[in-house]
């Protein structure tokens, strides 16, 4: 078989031996599990815990253990006996999703004193021989292995891929003490990646309370001069801007455009700017301090009423499904975007929205929105505030970017 590009020494010094291509059946034993949806569990009271496939999916990422915390129990009632139970080392892979997630897994640790079953569409399976704690929940969500499970893969757009299939599957195998070296690495990456994401949750959190604390004025600035700022005035978006809404760039785009289209798939649902399109259509360029605000969306209703901020002249254009807000003198346009973007509007603006399948807001609803806003100054300081705040968010970001990039590097060449 080929060898990984990423090897370890022993600890003397001297190669590993090669590795081993096994089979599915080889490496595995097949395990019971139950077919019970959702509604047969509840999370009070019951003789044991119940893996459902959504578990896996959700758990799956930059861990590898599932912890029975959460995990739902089987109503009381039901009679467990027919299930094999769980124990540290077993593997449950989800067989459905609605997505290529499917075929991910879960390696079962720090059971304890639990019973665990496997659960709705779910495979379990228990390893003939020791493995190094971890070694095979990392494998078996690498590239490497799903690369094997994707022709096998079923469905568009609920995917499945069936018990037959993935036991044609095979598993490269290290010697143990290697399998340990690998886990214990991409275990300490995952403890860095655990504690930078925490780091960003907390800063996101940060964000929520001053944005807060700002727009229900709690919290107020003092002009330079250490004097009080005038009291707030009550606007329409109408009365501070004109609703302007561009046409599609769809037969317009280059993959080496030099203008980015903001459209719907442009906003994220945090207010950032998604730059995917690019144009070299200079119809509809967008200023500096210009908000573009999706109008329509067919994801949930995530990104609808939502604003991005335009940072800069002459590199965005305003394309379809979009409001473009562009605001006069006295109104600072990264003001409007943290405020239109706070709790107060985004709830009153969902409250507005309209249809099922594909939700819509029109110009007459945005337009009558009621804003608070500070004199000018104020607007500023508030702006430059939050705009900080985002920037250390940005930074903590880039720095989770940065070790998530370096696992899967690990990942593309420790598995082969």
């Amino acid at each position: 078989m080929k060898q990984p590009r990423l090897r370890f020494k022993a600890d003397d010094g001297s190669d590993f031996p090669d590795w081993e291509s096994k089979s599915f059946s080889d490496v595995f034993t097949g395990l019971s599990n139950n077919t019970l949806s959702r509604n047969c569990l509840n999370n009070e009271c019951g003789q044991a815990k119940n893996i459902h496939y959504g578990d896996v999916l959700i758990k799956y990422g930059s861990v590898v253990d599932i912890q029975t915390d959460g995990v739902p129990f089987v109503n009381s009632d039901i009679d467990c006996k027919r299930w094999d139970c769980l124990r540290d080392g077993d593997i449950v892979i989800a067989d459905t999703a609605e997505d290529d997630t499917v075929g991910k897994v879960v390696e079962i640790m720090n059971v304890g004193s639990d019973t665990l079953f496997s659960g709705l569409h779910t495979i379990a399976c228990r390893p003939r021989d020791a493995f190094a704690s971890k070694y095979l929940g990392y494998y078996m969500n690498s590239k490497a292995y799903h690369d094997q499970l994707r022709p096998y893969m079923q469905g568009i757009k609920v995917t499945s891929v069936s018990k037959s299939n993935i036991a044609l599957t095979h598993l490269e195998i290290p010697s143990l003490p290697e399998q340990r070296k690998i886990a214990d690495l991409l275990s300490t990456v995952d403890s860095v990646i655990a504690a930078q994401q925490a780091e960003v949750d907390a800063w996101e959190q940060r964000k929520k309370g001053v944005v807060q604390k700002l727009f229900s004025q709690e919290v107020r600035f003092k002009a330079d001069d250490g004097s009080d700022f005038p009291d707030w005035n009550e606007r329409t978006l109408g009365e501070l801007t004109n609703l302007f809404v561009g046409k599609s760039f769809t037969s317009e785009l280059s993959e080496n455009g030099h203008y980015v289209v903001m459209d719907m798939g442009s906003v994220s649902p945090d207010g950032s700017i998604i730059d995917t399109k690019l144009t070299d259509s200079t119809r509809d360029l967008l200023d500096k301090d210009d908000l573009i605000m999706p109008k329509d969306d067919i994801g949930g209703g995530l990104i609808i009423g939502k604003t991005a901020y335009i940072p800069c002249d002459g590199k965005y254009v305003c394309g379809d499904h979009v409001y473009r807000l562009r605001f006069g003198k006295g109104v600072d346009g990264l003001f409007m975007h943290y405020d239109i973007n706070s709790t107060g509007p985004q709830k009153r603006l969902a409250r507005k929205v309209t249809g099922s399948a594909q939700l819509g807001l029109n110009s007459k609803n945005v337009s009558s929105e009621i804003i608070s806003i500070p004199s000018l100054s104020e607007q500023r300081k508030i702006a430059n505030c939050l705009s900080s705040i985002d920037d250390v968010i940005a930074k903590e970001k880039a720095e989770l970017a940065k070790w998530q990039e370096l696992k899967k590097g690990l990942l593309q060449q420790m598995f082969v």
